[in-house]
């Protein structure tokens, strides 16, 4: 056991969308509170908020945000959250997703917030082009600016926020190996009972041996559909058993262009899911995942994949190369190049063994890496350190779990 303090250090993470919080902050609000933080969620309201608020038994203040640029909402939600953070007088706010991201480190640093952090899961601005990228590009570095910290969720990330100068380099790191979450290895590696298996193979009318490409997420433009679409179409001649799995529903932002979706709903060999609750079980059917988006900050869905034991191929985004290591545990092609997508995706359909090496690869580094705990006590160990250095003293009398072999004390000296 290791001291901790009576009244306790107020803790905000805010996003701008509730679903945010809901999945990729799962287990982490709760493990602060655990070790003493007074933690409290913010995000727009909704019910992904409330969610997880519920299952982390923590704070939760609905305060409206709007995803695209809206510069009077915007404006609102700045003044809001500056009030809020005027009230409640947290030490530490760590903003995530972009708009979150400026308007939360903006609100913190008006309002005298002593540490704030930016966690930075992906830049928009790479699949802009024009003044959309040159706005993004300066609300960027604004975040940044007024971020004592930013925590880049991948290595590849960090080089292009450094490239694009959005950062200094002494200002952003990344946490253990990366993620923006980790991955939970215990619900994605179980392998399901035979009889769930074929059960879920009925419902979606698979034969037992039918080969299985499958894509998991968001169905946008940036996702790269468009070229999984014709990717697909050009092999399936070759491997007329094959099947394109499609985890997930099309999305009216950033859409799939029109003649994309009919050729997908029309192919009576791609089989479309539509939103799934629980995408665990899907993993365990594939052959192989595609993930050929264009940007990511570090992606779920590939070290998903890769626990269960699943290869993946890749274009060459930012996130994508640093979640997939190209000839070990999947192969990386270049960005938005279809034949190169096609060909590495056909050569996991013909080759068990090949499969079989990557798939035992992946399943071994997503285990081994990225434990979310271990991103967790990273962040930690970096608010300790931030409190720290701002004077912030750790008040001393009660008494929580230490997730370090060294005290609280010494770790933030």
């Amino acid at each position: 056991m290791s001291e901790s303090f009576s009244e306790p250090w107020r803790l905000v993470h805010l996003a701008t969308e509730g679903v945010s919080i809901d999945v990729l902050q799962r287990g982490q609000l709760a493990y602060f509170r655990q070790l003493g933080f007074k933690v409290t969620a913010v995000a727009a309201p909704g019910p992904s908020l409330s969610r997880a608020a519920d299952r982390e038994q923590v704070d939760a203040i609905a305060i409206p945000m709007a995803r695209e640029m809206s510069p009077w909402r915007d404006a609102v939600s700045l003044f809001r959250l500056w009030r809020l953070f005027r009230r409640l007088k947290p030490d530490i706010v760590n903003a995530g997703t972009p708009k979150a991201g400026l308007l939360g480190m903006m609100a913190a640093r008006l309002a005298g917030v002593p540490v704030r952090v930016y966690t930075q899961r992906g830049l928009r601005l790479e699949s802009c082009t024009g003044l959309k990228e040159l706005l993004l590009t300066w609300t960027e570095r604004l975040a940044c600016l007024c971020a004592d910290r930013v925590i880049c969720v991948g290595a590849s990330l960090r080089a292009a926020c450094l490239a694009r100068r959005l950062v200094s380099a002494n200002k952003a790191l990344v946490l253990a190996d990366g993620s923006s979450k980790g991955v939970d290895s215990a619900r994605f590696g179980k392998f399901p009972p035979a009889d769930e298996l074929c059960n879920l193979r009925h419902t979606l009318g698979l034969t037992a041996d039918a080969p299985l490409i499958g894509f998991v997420g968001r169905m946008t433009r940036d996702k790269g559909l468009n070229e999984l679409q014709l990717a697909f179409k050009s092999l399936r001649d070759r491997h007329p058993q094959a099947r394109l799995l499609l985890v997930g529903d099309f999305e009216a932002g950033d859409p799939v262009e029109a003649r994309t979706i009919a050729a997908l709903r029309n192919d009576d060999r791609v089989l479309i899911t539509g939103f799934v609750a629980d995408t665990a079980p899907y993993y365990h059917l594939m052959t192989v995942l595609a993930f050929p988006s264009y940007r990511e900050g570090f992606p779920n869905v590939p070290l998903e994949a890769a626990c269960a034991g699943v290869p993946a191929v890749g274009f060459a985004a930012t996130g994508t190369i640093d979640a997939i290591q190209d000839g070990v545990t999947g192969r990386i092609v270049p960005l938005h190049d279809v034949a190169a997508m096609a060909r590495e995706l056909e050569r996991y359909l013909a080759d068990a063994e090949l499969r079989q090496r990557h798939g035992t690869a992946a399943r071994e580094r997503a285990i081994r890496d990225f434990t979310p705990e271990r991103i967790w006590h990273e962040l930690h160990t970096q608010y300790l350190e931030l409190l720290h250095s701002k004077g912030v003293e750790i008040p001393t009398r009660v008494t929580i779990p230490s997730v370090s072999s060294r005290p609280v004390d010494q770790v933030a000296a």
